[in-house]
């Protein structure tokens, strides 16, 4: 928004308010006249803020919503002259308090009015302020000064969105007919241990929408959510098949996330999934297992893991899963097994595979429970993403190590959008879209 207007805005609200002490003195005409433009130029900035052009209109609902929320702020801070002149007329003993009241009413009616109009639609509208900044919003609303700081976080984080998703819808648009994910075979979405592909709740996030703008074809592995490599890489290959009688597509590009990758390795080299696949694409994958986790399973007592076993079980099996094994998913995570499993599961001749690992900078990097598990990991497996380390994330002939600047880091759940969070210094749907624009610059 150009930044003349934006202050030209600001002088007109807080000139509007003032109008009952600024022309107090005014011919009552000239009073009402001046009043009316400004009241109605009042209703119009509440209702357009900005005339902006967004490319969407959640985004043009949000970013009106900061630029009101801003409003609010200055204007706040700029009528406080006018606030002060009441309390010196109150003190002094002024004989016609009829404008202070006055005044004191459109102030609170104004700014009521800027600040709820902003606050409600960056509120129904923003995916990164989360829960925890509404609430935070709402606590510290009525608490002086907090209020304003926290207004002003909220401000920022709204603002960076905007602009964030602004710039995302335009590269897409620019490069629309260039189709750079439009692979020869199309993609296979394997999700990794204790989730489920949901329509609901898609597992990966806003990446398969942004590969799908991209010119991407997707289709999910939709194994349960819990059980050993050999059962899930069987329902596995079974969806393969599915897919390529159904497409006559021939083969898939899979990329698959945490034990997702070793239930794809299985399914190609075990299962005769080779002729089926194209390519292999591991996402944080335990490749070489968890030191930490043969650790708890060797260490917690066994009525514990029975409690646990037991609970997950049966949620799961509520939620849709046939045969949900808990005990069994986790084994297969241990470095024991891993070790075992890559010695009896060798990489299929004329299938491409290839890694990717990130890595977490500290336990404030992620959110519950890997903010928990990330300390623990480190002690036994060293730098890792709150699960799986980076060195047993490394398979095929590349590996793509993610070490961002900056003290956050990428987690385990950062790696399929799980929290659909923007992470500063990088963007996880373009590097989906730029390793599926790789895969179609390799004629896969």
């Amino acid at each position: 928004m150009n930044v003349f207007v934006r202050i030209l805005n600001w002088i007109l609200i807080v000139f509007g308010i003032g109008i009952p002490i600024i022309l107090k003195n005014a011919p009552l005409p000239v009073t009402l006249v001046v009043a009316t433009v400004l009241a109605l130029y009042f209703v119009v900035f509440n209702i357009f803020p900005t005339f902006k052009k967004y490319p969407s209109i959640r985004l043009k609902i949000m970013g009106d919503g900061a630029e009101l929320i801003l409003a609010f702020w200055v204007t706040c801070a700029a009528a406080a002259p006018f606030v002060g002149i009441i309390i010196y007329e109150l003190i002094r003993g002024s004989t016609d308090y009829t404008p202070y009241i006055v005044y004191g009413i459109i102030l609170l009616i104004c700014e009521a009015t800027i600040f709820w109009n902003g606050i409600i639609r960056v509120y129904l509208t923003s995916v990164q302020l989360g829960i925890q900044y509404r609430v935070l919003g709402i606590l510290l609303g009525m608490v002086p000064i907090a209020n304003l700081i926290m207004l002003m976080i909220i401000y920022v984080i709204v603002k960076q969105e905007t602009d964030f998703e602004t710039q995302k819808i335009r590269l897409n648009e620019k490069r629309k007919d260039d189709k750079i994910c439009a692979t020869k075979y199309p993609v296979l979405l394997v999700h990794g241990v204790f989730f489920r592909d949901s329509r609901l709740l898609n597992y990966w996030g806003r990446i398969p929408a942004e590969l799908q703008k991209n010119g991407a074809e997707i289709y999910y592995g939709e194994q349960q959510s819990a059980l050993s490599v050999e059962e899930s890489s069987a329902e596995l290959a079974k969806k393969i098949e599915e897919i390529v009688n159904k497409t006559g597509c021939g083969k898939v590009n899979i990329i698959a996330h945490s034990k997702g990758g070793l239930d794809s390795r299985y399914a190609i080299s075990q299962l005769g999934c080779d002729k089926y696949v194209a390519s292999l694409t591991t996402i944080n994958t335990p490749h070489r297992g968890c030191i930490f986790a043969e650790y708890l399973l060797n260490a917690a007592p066994e009525n514990v893991k029975k409690v646990i076993e037991n609970t997950y079980n049966k949620a799961f099996y509520a939620l849709g899963d046939n045969s949900p094994n808990f005990m069994a998913a986790v084994k297969c995570l241990t470095n024991s097994y891993c070790e075992e499993f890559n010695k009896n599961v060798p990489d299929a001749d004329g299938v491409l595979y290839q890694s990717v690992g990130s890595k977490a900078n500290n336990f404030r990097s992620g959110r519950f429970p890997l903010n928990v598990s990330y300390p623990v990991v480190k002690k036994y497996d060293g730098d890792n993403d709150g699960l799986v380390a980076v060195t047993s994330s490394e398979w095929g002939e590349k590996f793509t190590p993610l070490y961002p600047s900056g003290s956050r880091g990428i987690t385990h759940a950062d790696m399929i959008d799980l929290n659909r969070e923007n992470i500063k210094g990088f963007d996880v749907r373009e590097f989906y879209v730029q390793i599926v624009a790789d895969l179609k610059n390799r004629g896969l």
